[in-house]
């Protein structure tokens, strides 16, 4: 599924005194079946934007088409029924472990597929496949998701997402809180998931995840889009211009170009990828 923003606007407080303008004039595509990662400081409508891939939030003006969905400021351009666009854009919000509320694990990851019509046995099973798949056990399914860590409750949140068996799934921070361990793991799955044909769409402070995972990468600044490219051409130029992070990894290219190393970078997406290339040379070299 395409997602195409076409010249969007959103302002918060339209009924209120004060009127916040979040998005301005957005116009831009993630393509379909990317890993497309969404970044910017805190605050530059990260989060209104991807609330208006489903339509959670509607633009105030312009439209977001999703495939066959319109979810546009004019209520004639727009696609009547949006439930349906919600089991195919699925979002995770930050922190989603907070949103969970069912008895058990199992019922609150099944409760989405029954929501748009499925069968309980065959939402329990949906769920099960999907608690696997995130590494949550079967000794966990009969557990209420209040008795769970913060880690393996965000797993559980995912599950219930992944359970509704989306053509694109958002992310909103969901490695925040997590040890080294715990993100690695997690984009692990988000990194099969695309593998698998799912779109995946990431919003992310770590320039490291960027530049690990992303195959595209939308940079956000005060409601803009000011940049919208392959991630490799994004840290190749000054981040300074965006004030992002220059990533470990591309630091670590950059001194050892100075001292002679040449590197084909669509090669290398992390630090284990730049020692096995260096090693390479060096046994070249001799």
């Amino acid at each position: 599924m395409k997602l195409k923003f076409n010249h969007v606007d959103f302002f918060y407080g339209t009924k209120a005194p004060y009127l916040f303008q979040a998005l301005n004039d957005i116009d831009c595509d993630i393509k379909e079946k990317s890993f497309t990662c969404i970044v910017g400081h805190t605050g530059c409508g990260k989060s209104t934007l991807i609330q208006q891939l489903n339509g959670l939030l509607i633009p105030s003006k312009g439209s977001v088409f999703a495939g066959d969905f319109i979810v546009s400021s004019n209520k004639k351009e727009r696609t009547k029924k949006l439930k349906p666009l919600r089991q195919k854009v699925g979002i995770v919000f930050q922190f989603s472990e907070y949103q969970l509320f069912e008895n058990t694990v199992e019922e609150d990851v099944a409760f989405g597929p029954m929501n748009f019509g499925v069968k309980k046995e065959e939402a329990l099973k949906i769920a099960h496949e999907s608690l696997l798949k995130v590494g949550i056990g079967e000794s966990f399914f009969k557990k209420s998701p209040f008795d769970l860590s913060g880690g393996e409750r965000r797993r559980v949140a995912i599950a219930g997402i992944m359970a509704m068996q989306p053509e694109v799934i958002v992310l909103d921070e969901p490695t925040v809180g997590l040890d080294p361990r715990g993100v690695k793991e997690m984009m692990l799955l988000f990194k099969q998931l695309h593998e698998q044909g799912t779109t995946v769409v990431l919003v992310t402070h770590d320039m490291n995840l960027v530049y690990g995972y992303a195959s595209d990468v939308i940079v956000m600044d005060h409601g803009k889009v000011v940049y919208q490219g392959g991630p490799h051409e994004l840290f190749n130029r000054s981040v300074d211009e965006y004030s992002l992070e220059t990533p470990l990894v591309t630091k670590l290219i950059q001194g050892l170009e100075n001292k002679g190393y040449k590197f084909d970078l669509e090669k290398i997406a992390s630090i284990d990828d730049l020692v096995d290339e260096i090693v390479k040379q060096r046994r070249t070299s001799k």
